[in-house]
């Protein structure tokens, strides 16, 4: 497992001091969806970021929907939770065409 600082979404988490991996989390989003770690960290950087919780799956530990885009403008879903003081990455993937509607509504100025 690796760790490394950065400063995010303090707006939301203000405990926050970066990214938390190990190898079954940074696998399974590349392998599945095609996103790879760095890709999934510009969700958390990049604003607009859409934060919301995800209450279906937060029986052992609360865990949290963010909805945003890479720097290259790929529109994602990332799936994570908090740890001390770090950020877990669950899984991330591509939006759905729901969920980039409902971000484009939120994030409507």
């Amino acid at each position: 497992m690796y760790t490394y600082g950065v400063a995010l979404i303090p707006e939301f988490f203000a405990v926050i001091e970066g990214f938390q991996w190990d190898d079954g989390n940074t696998s399974k989003s590349a392998r599945r969806h095609g996103v790879l770690p760095t890709e999934a960290e510009q969700v958390f950087l990049n604003r607009p970021v859409v934060v919301l919780g995800d209450v279906g799956h937060s029986e052992a530990e609360p865990r949290y929907f963010a909805f945003g885009s890479t720097d290259a403008g790929r529109m994602l879903t990332g799936v994570f939770t908090i740890r001390e003081k770090r950020l877990r990455v669950i899984s991330a993937r591509a939006m759905s065409r729901k969920e980039r509607r409902n971000h484009a509504q939120a994030t409507r100025p």
